[in-house]
């Protein structure tokens, strides 16, 4: 599809900062939300997928996120995120920061298989207040604007 294996500015930096080149480094502010990812993969498939080993779940799990990962990066969804979010320069992931969203996904995913559901629900709900601080968004709000924009949110998330 064209997607620049490394950034374009000819940089790898572990962390990207906000604005159009943070898609584009091995992690960014919206690492969190592909660990989140991993924990409702993790529920989802332990919950309709009772006779699966959990190394057939986690693979059905990266099946999605790879998925995902391919739609995301489409122009139509590009220029969704343009228009109907804060991300204005936004211009899709690089390659090195795809894998990284599923190797995200994957530690979300063995993390929920390892803690508690309590420990899993004050993580998830931690890795959704803190960028929600830090950057004025985080998976609940980017589904929300995808799916159903609203000029106030967006109005106060570039504010």
């Amino acid at each position: 599809m064209g997607r620049p294996p490394i950034c374009t500015c000819g940089t790898i930096a572990i962390w990207g900062e906000v604005g159009p080149r943070q898609s584009q480094m091995l992690f960014d502010w919206y690492s969190p939300s592909h660990l989140v990812h991993g924990f409702i993969f993790y529920a989802l498939l332990n919950a309709l997928w009772r006779g699966a080993t959990a190394e057939q779940r986690l693979a059905a799990a990266l099946a999605v996120e790879a998925a995902w990962e391919i739609v995301e990066n489409t122009p139509m969804v590009i220029d969704r995120y343009r228009e109907a979010t804060a991300a204005l320069g936004y211009s899709g992931d690089s390659i090195l920061n795809s894998a990284s969203d599923m190797m995200m996904m994957a530690a979300g995913f063995a993390a929920a298989r390892r803690l508690p559901l309590w420990a899993s629900l004050v993580l998830v709900l931690a890795l959704e207040i803190v960028p929600l601080i830090a950057i004025r968004d985080n998976l609940t709000l980017n589904l929300w604007m995808l799916l159903a924009p609203s000029e106030a949110i967006k109005s106060w998330q570039v504010a």
